[in-house]
């Protein structure tokens, strides 16, 4: 199989696995604010209630948890990829 049509068969999986990505990294996110701030859930940007400091370490910790949860589900599905058709997606 040419390195094109692996690319191309890439695509949707990679369409796929980042919809399944960001379901799982909102679902680790919120379960990780309940335990770190105690709180049921993480403020909004415009919570007039809530303080620039928790609203920026919500975000930050909600990139970073997206952030690897990404990675792991592109490169497991690179991964998948490479076995099924030999060649690695670029």
């Amino acid at each position: 199989m040419s390195r094109s049509i692996g690319k191309v068969a890439y695509r949707p999986v990679g369409v796929l696995l980042g919809i399944a990505a960001g379901t799982v990294a909102g679902a680790i996110f919120r379960q990780v604010w309940k335990v770190t701030a105690g709180d049921g859930e993480a403020p909004n940007a415009t919570d007039e209630d809530r303080g620039w400091g928790e609203i920026l370490a919500a975000a930050a910790l909600q990139g970073a948890i997206f952030a690897v949860v990404r990675a792991a589900v592109d490169r497991g599905g690179a991964v998948g990829v490479r076995r099924m058709t030999g060649h690695w997606p670029d």
